[in-house]
């Protein structure tokens, strides 16, 4: 498959452009340099005519340094602390190098919740689509202060790709502390290639990937190999470029090839299916015979009880819920039309037999291929 690289920053209207912890970060705290660096060239492709949305790690550098500590700390009461010490002081150093360019800035800190809540995931669209209007440039980070496991987004790769979707950007650029993804740890192997354009990630992609751990930040190499799937699958591309490289994103933009550019789906899932699949927690699984994969992956069905075999949790009607393959492979995330307790009654059964068996039957499938976002690695 013939790529071309610069039609798809010709193209590009709107970008997501991540920042991530090494690059952004330095012994003594925030890399002041790096940031300014970065804002001059946001700020000349905002004049170009671009959107940009910056989602920037960085706040955990900052506070530590301001409070004084010695290194990150283990409670997670003190880490929030420190991150809301560290974010002020974030935000503080790119409202001064913005306003070289006369751009204003937002600070925008969410939550998971904030995603998987249907209601909040359109205010929270609502709010960046206005602060683009303004020329404002929005700078999104997790919600650390606050955030307990449940409600954790995972790292700011994870978030990126959230808000890629939740923008419909046209492009999601990915820097970091490396050139991209390689055969292996370039850190660690001089003799590593690098991967320039990936068109397909599957779970030799990942494999590659998990052999390149980040230093810093909590997210390395196969938390954005995670997200460059999921943006991908939406039919946006993805960049993973070397943050601190001159000038990196005006190169790209100006056709350079650097980095790695994974290429888009062609059959890219819709805007309900992006956030079934990645913005909501599953709330339990179900297991599916053979038959019912091939009918799924292959067919595009729906979720008929004859072809669960297990139903694992306890979940209401309407919960997302993971569908797996007998092999305990996910295979997507579906919205239930019956709870766990009559799943476990139906499984197995005709939908004939539905309202024989749970005196209702208010729908023949278990999860409509409408509520049906298939997120496979590899075709099963």
């Amino acid at each position: 498959m013939k790529v071309n690289h610069k039609l798809s920053f010709d193209a590009a209207k709107r970008i997501v452009v991540k920042v991530g912890s090494n690059v952004l970060t330095e012994d003594n705290g925030l890399n002041l340099k790096a940031i300014r660096s970065i804002t001059r060239q946001i700020g000349q492709l905002i004049e170009s005519g671009l959107e940009v949305i910056l989602v920037s790690s960085g706040a955990m550098a900052s506070g530590i340094k301001k409070i004084g500590l010695p290194a990150r700390p283990d409670e997670l009461p003190k880490r929030q602390a420190v991150a809301a010490v560290g974010q002020a002081g974030l935000m503080m150093e790119y409202e001064k190098a913005f306003g070289r360019y006369r751009l204003k800035v937002a600070q925008i800190l969410l939550t998971s919740e904030d995603l998987s809540n249907r209601k909040r995931y359109l205010n929270a669209r609502n709010t960046l689509y206005t602060l683009l209007s303004w020329q404002v440039v929005p700078i999104v980070n997790e919600n650390d202060t606050v955030w307990v496991e449940e409600i954790k987004l995972g790292d700011n790769d994870n978030l990126a790709a959230m808000i890629t979707l939740l923008m419909d950007a046209d492009m999601l650029i990915n820097l970091t502390d490396i050139d991209g993804l390689f055969t292996r740890d370039p850190r660690v192997h001089p003799d590593a290639e690098l991967i320039a354009t990936v068109t397909h990630i599957n779970k030799a992609t990942e494999m590659l990937a998990g052999h390149i751990p980040g230093a810093l930040g909590t997210g390395g190499m196969t938390s954005k190999i995670k997200a460059a799937r999921k943006v991908t699958s939406a039919g946006v591309p993805m960049v993973i470029a070397k943050g601190d490289k001159p000038n990196i994103l005006l190169k790209l933009f100006a056709g350079q090839k650097h980095g790695t550019f994974f290429l888009p789906k062609e059959q890219k899932l819709t805007r309900r299916k992006c956030w079934i699949a990645y913005s909501l927690k599953p709330k339990g699984i179900i297991k599916i015979d053979d038959g019912a994969v091939k009918a799924i992956l292959k067919n595009g069905k729906s979720l008929l009880p004859i072809g669960i075999v297990e139903v694992k949790n306890d979940f209401d009607v309407g919960a997302p819920v993971e569908f797996q393959n007998q092999r305990n492979e996910p295979l997507g995330i579906g919205l239930v039309n019956y709870s766990a307790a009559d799943i476990e009654k139906i499984k197995g059964l005709k939908s004939n037999r539905i309202k024989q068996v749970l005196g209702h039957k208010s729908y023949d499938e278990v999860i409509h291929r409408d509520n049906l976002a298939i997120t496979a690695v590899d075709e099963v």
